[in-house]
This record gives structure tokens, sequence and C-alpha cells, in this order.
């Protein structure tokens, strides 16, 4: 009996699933999470956008990529969410070197 309880008393946090925007600092990562609903006067179903600050340790993510997050503990100013995992990897495409813009139409 004791067993059920203490796992009955295990600490429920939020999911969301969202896009990664970016990967440009160390271990953290934007997530834009886009989500339905009606707007309230008029009825019509709007889109409503929100980014997200988390915490991805070994930078294994890139932009593109759908991502499952978890709400946490505060790690810094802004971010409070946990990478959990990897939903779908985006196809890398290779960077182009730059091009001198002036040699092109010669």
């Amino acid at each position: 009996m004791a067993e059920t309880a203490s796992q009955a008393r295990k600490p429920h946090h939020k999911e969301l699933i969202g896009t990664v925007v970016s990967n440009k600092m160390q271990k953290t990562i934007v997530v834009e999470v886009t989500r339905k609903k009606a707007h309230p006067m008029y009825g019509r179903v709007i889109s409503i956008r929100k980014k997200f600050y988390a915490h991805d340790e070994k930078n294994e993510t890139h932009p593109g990529d759908v991502v499952k997050i978890e709400e946490s503990r505060p790690l810094s100013k802004l971010k409070r969410w946990t990478l959990k995992e990897i939903v779908r990897k985006t196809a890398l495409v290779p960077e182009v070197a730059d091009v001198d813009p002036t040699s092109i139409g010669r």
C-alpha cells in the first residue's frame, strides 16, 4: 500500500511538442510551440506561437527538428524547460561556401 502512495505523489511535469528554431547557444535551444485556439469573440481558429528556451545537454538538435520538451526547475533567467526526446530529425543540408556576389554575373 505504501508503494502506491509514493508513486501517486510523483511530480508530473508539463510536456510540449515543438520545432527547434535556434541552437546557436551552448546547451540551449529555442523551441517554437504552435497551438490552435478558437478566437474568444469570433470563433475562428487561430494559431498561437510561443518560444521556449530549453536545455539540451548534448547539443544534439538542429533547427527544424521536432522535439518534446519537459518543464523543469529554473536553469537560468529564461530557461525553464529541458529536452526530453527528439520526435523527428530534419534532413541536414550541407552549408554553401560564401560566394562573392559580384563574380556571379561575369
